[in-house]
């Protein structure tokens, strides 16, 4: 059974599991994913034992932990994906949950009480941030008496759509469903049940900015990059740039959501040139080994302070570049698409 849960006074509102001799356990889902990857990479401590999970069995991440310490999950939108999780969390007896798919976020959050009982840390910002960010309308209205927000309306048939305008989905990641309306029949198709925004067009430059806020609300780190180059909504070449005004609006947006733990604020400079915010991932980056490159490991700051270890108030970074390659993994032919991962207890 798991050890009786602990909180350390005044350093976190996380629940922190009594630490014996046994080795630290790290779940860490979407492995198919560049965020869960580079979570497992740049973390990566010798007290340690990384678990990693996914929905599919060939998911290159399953692959870089031994094959006794993966799992297969259903999807976050499953409507038995909870449940599963929790067990898994309790079977395997998991110090700390990582989840880096959107579609998990709020259902994880939701029973974030249940996987305490379990003896279970959930990384993951709090459920009122992930309701803010997670619907683009809402983040807009949150964030607007104090930040930089784009003019932004809910899509339906009597939305007037000045031109040019950007029609995005309310929900959703990775620039998938975001048109560029510059005529109108750049909107056909668009569904106009609400489902969709209308957001103010920002001819200037995007800057995604990632950002570690600590459980008592300091913004330890906020670095600017660019994404001079995507593939699949994956940043494959970008470097990290000293702005200081970015720095500043990534800062008061995190705050205004209630940021917690890693998050990324994507912003977009007006014609003037002024920063404005476009949303919020409060998720973990798909560009965590450039921010770490630059000096800020997100990941090994975020699985500290989850351990209950002391987190500086301030990480500098400094300006570095990426590019990003295909990579291999070679494993025996025993160990490969496994037709059903096991869930084995510790």
């Amino acid at each position: 059974m798991p050890e009786q849960i602990r909180r350390r006074p005044g350093a976190t509102p996380w629940p922190r599991r009594a630490r014996g001799p046994r080795r630290t356990r790290v779940l860490v889902t979407g492995a198919g994913g560049p965020a869960a990857v580079g979570f497992l990479y740049l973390a990566e401590r010798p007290d340690v034992d990384f678990y990693a999970a996914d929905t599919d069995p060939v998911a290159s991440g399953l692959y870089l932990v031994p094959a006794e310490r993966r799992v297969l999950l259903p999807r976050g939108d499953a409507p038995e994906f909870v449940a599963t999780v929790v067990e898994v969390c309790r079977r395997l007896v998991i110090d700390v949950l990582v989840p880096t798919v959107d579609t998990e976020l709020l259902p994880l959050a939701a029973v974030r009480g249940a996987l305490a009982e379990a003896g279970t840390i959930l990384l993951a910002a709090p459920e009122p941030t992930l309701v803010a960010c997670l619907d683009k309308a809402e983040l807009a209205r949150v964030c607007a008496a104090g930040c930089e927000v784009p003019q932004t309306t809910v899509l339906t048939d009597s939305t007037p759509v000045p031109l040019p305008s950007i029609v995005k989905p309310r929900a959703g990641s990775g620039s998938r469903g975001v048109r560029l309306v510059a005529d109108p029949q750049d909107l056909v198709g668009v569904p106009r049940d609400g489902s969709y925004l209308v957001q103010e067009y920002l001819p200037g430059e995007e800057l995604s900015v990632d950002v570690f806020v600590r459980a008592d609300g300091v913004v330890v780190s906020a670095v600017p990059r660019t994404r001079d180059k995507v593939d699949s909504g994956v940043a494959v070449a970008g470097r990290t740039v000293a702005d200081a005004e970015c720095v500043e609006v990534a800062t008061t947006v995190a705050r205004a959501v209630g940021l917690r733990g890693i998050g990324n604020v994507q912003l977009r400079r007006r014609a003037d040139g002024r920063p404005a915010l476009l949303e919020v991932n409060p998720r973990l980056p798909g560009s965590l080994v450039l921010t770490a490159a630059a000096g800020a490991n997100l990941a090994a700051l975020a699985l500290a302070e989850a351990l209950g270890e002391d987190v500086p108030a301030h990480v500098p970074y400094r300006e570095v570049a990426m590019v990003r390659f295909l990579a291999e993994t070679v494993i025996e032919i025993d160990d490969y698409a496994l037709a059903e991962l096991s869930v084995v207890p510790a």
